[in-house]
């Protein structure tokens, strides 16, 4: 099996058909390789069963509606398709994948109603998205690049073309020999990673940002309960820039991060400490649960 992602052995399902996986093209006049005019889910299964499954499926649908397109697939359909999948590739532990996007039709300029929408589900290996950070701690840069105001983006969509400016903090991060970036918000605010949530840990009590601009993830929404189910007291709220100093632990959370430890951002360094270690393992467990 190669290396690139299209070049495999296996299926992808397209549209209610298993296809052989480098057959999974589209025409290259597709709508939203032009204009971004696509939404996806990233998901993760354990033991054959996906995590969360059902949210992450009536959240593409959500995510579709947010930037005007309606997937011609119901929740139920899309969740008997990934099962298909997970099914036709033979893994029990894998990376899920389903994209939603406008194809190739009668227009090919800004706007796009009238052509047709599709939906395609892949599913394969993957292992720790940060290496052996999810053990020593990640380091993350801090990115130039701020997460948009909502009037601008329609910022609780999972779209494709809001993550131009994550892969290109990334991209930086990487140079600079980092996992990944920390970025602001448009008010200087700390918001998130290039795709993954941010929290904190002083004195013993847990401060996140508040997802008032970027995406409220549903490992952070579970990490969330997972907390204030320990009566550990949890902040959700705005950070300044300044209090990064002040604070002891940091993690990141994911459907891919999953729990992640940090150990340095910047110039301010965290200790991979007794609660970051415990919520990743209680994480671990209930992921397999």
């Amino acid at each position: 099996m190669s290396d690139t992602y299209d070049d495999r052995d296996g299926v992808i399902w397209m549209n209610g058909n298993l296809v052989p996986w480098r057959q999974a093209n589209v025409h290259i006049l597709t709508h939203a390789m032009h204009y971004a005019s696509s939404v996806f889910e990233g998901e993760r299964a354990y033991g054959g069963k996906i995590f969360k499954s059902r949210e992450h499926s009536e959240r593409l649908h959500n995510s579709a509606r947010l930037i005007d397109f309606e997937i011609p697939y119901t929740v139920d359909e899309i969740e008997a398709a990934k099962q298909q999948v997970l099914q036709a590739s033979g893994l029990d532990d894998a990376y899920v994948r389903a994209i939603a996007w406008r194809g190739a039709g009668q227009d090919m300029g800004v706007a796009s109603a009238r052509n047709p929408v599709h939906l395609a589900i892949a599913a394969w290996e993957w292992g720790a998205y940060y290496g052996d950070a999810k053990f020593k701690g990640a380091k993350l840069d801090i990115s130039k690049w701020k997460r948009p105001s909502p009037e601008t983006i329609p910022c609780h969509a999972k779209a494709a073309g809001l993550y131009m400016i994550c892969t290109m903090s990334k991209h930086a991060a990487e140079a600079k020999g980092c996992s990944d970036a920390m970025m602001f918000d448009y008010r200087g605010y700390v918001a998130e990673a290039t795709g993954a949530n941010i929290f904190f840990v002083k004195n013993g009590e847990v401060h996140t940002p508040k997802p008032d601009c970027f995406l409220n993830g549903l490992t952070r929404q579970t990490v969330v309960g997972m907390l204030r189910d320990k009566q550990i007291k949890v902040h959700e709220r705005h950070i300044m820039p300044e209090e990064l100093e002040g604070f002891e632990q940091c993690w990141l959370t994911g459907t891919a991060a999953e729990v992640t430890p940090v150990g340095q951002i910047g110039s301010y360094n965290f200790e991979v400490g007794t609660l970051t270690r415990s919520i990743a393992e209680d994480y671990e467990k209930l992921v397999r649960a």
